[in-house]
C-alpha cells in the first residue's frame, strides 16, 4: 500500500489516515508532499480526482477521504476489529466519527492544527461550543472507559479525534479532568509520539495556518 499525506505539522487529515497503521501495525510507503507546491498538484493528479490528501493506494484501489480511508482499512485489512465489536458501541462510535468528519467547522477555522507551535489564540463563541461539545463526548466516554481509548480498545474514532487533542495542547484549551485525562492518553501514545518527532523535523511554513500569537507553553489556558 501507498499513502500520501502532507506536512505532518499541519495536516490533520493526514494524520487521521496515517494513525491505523502506526497504531495497529500496517505496512503502506508513506508519501509525504509539501502542501500547496506544484509538486504537492502535480504529484495528486495521477493518484486522485480530488487533488486533496489522504490518498489510499492498495492494487488497483484508490481511497480519497479519511474516514473513507478508515473504513477500507478495517473492511479489507483489519478483518473489521477496528470499530468496536458491540452493535450499540459501534454506532455510537460511527456517529462519533461523522460528527467529526462534517461538524466543528468554527473550531477548525480558528484553531488549525500546528504541531510545532504553542500559541494564544482569541476564539469565537462557535468555537467555544465546539471545544465544550468535544470535552462533553470525551467526557462522558471516559466515564464510560476510564483512562481508557474513547471505547476501551483503540478505534478508528480515536483516530477521527486525535488531531483535536493536538490542537487543544497547541492552543492551550482548559479541558474538564476527564477530557484532559483522555487528551493525556492520545498525546503520550507511541504513535502520536512518533507523529510529533516526525513533524518537528520539517522546516516548511504554512503561513494561513499559523494561527494564534507565539507564547511559551506554561503561559496562559483559553478557557472554555
Amino acid at each position: 500500500m501507498k499513502l500520501y499525506i502532507a506536512n505532518q505539522n499541519y495536516s490533520s487529515w493526514s494524520l487521521r489516515a496515517w494513525l491505523p497503521f502506526a497504531q495497529l501495525g500496517l505496512d503502506a510507503e508513506i508519501i509525504k508532499l509539501p502542501l500547496f507546491t506544484d509538486t504537492f498538484y502535480q504529484t495528486l493528479a495521477s493518484v486522485t480526482p480530488a487533488a486533496k490528501v489522504p490518498v489510499l493506494i492498495d492494487d488497483e484501489c484508490q481511497v480519497w477521504d479519511s474516514l473513507a480511508i478508515l473504513e477500507y482499512l478495517n473492511e479489507c485489512h483489519l478483518d473489521g476489529k477496528a470499530w468496536p465489536q458491540a452493535v450499540n458501541a459501534r454506532a455510537k462510535a460511527r456517529a462519533l466519527a461523522c460528527e467529526m468528519h462534517s461538524g466543528f467547522m468554527a473550531l477548525r477555522n480558528e484553531m488549525p492544527m500546528n504541531c510545532r507551535a504553542t500559541r494564544d489564540i482569541a476564539l469565537s463563541p462557535a468555537a467555544l461550543a465546539d471545544i465544550r461539545r468535544i470535552d462533553d463526548i470525551w467526557s462522558e466516554q471516559m466515564k464510560a472507559y476510564p483512562g481508557q481509548w474513547l471505547f476501551g480498545e483503540w478505534s478508528m474514532v480515536d483516530a477521527m479525534y486525535a488531531p483535536v487533542a493536538l490542537r487543544c495542547r497547541t492552543y492551550q484549551i482548559a479541558l474538564s479532568d476527564a477530557a484532559t485525562q483522555y487528551q493525556q492518553r492520545v498525546l503520550h501514545s507511541p504513535a502520536i509520539l512518533r507523529w510529533l518527532a516526525e513533524a518537528a523535523s520539517e522546516t516548511d511554513i504554512v503561513p494561513e495556518d499559523e494561527a494564534g500569537t507565539p507564547v511559551f507553553p506554561e503561559v496562559g489556558k483559553a478557557a472554555i
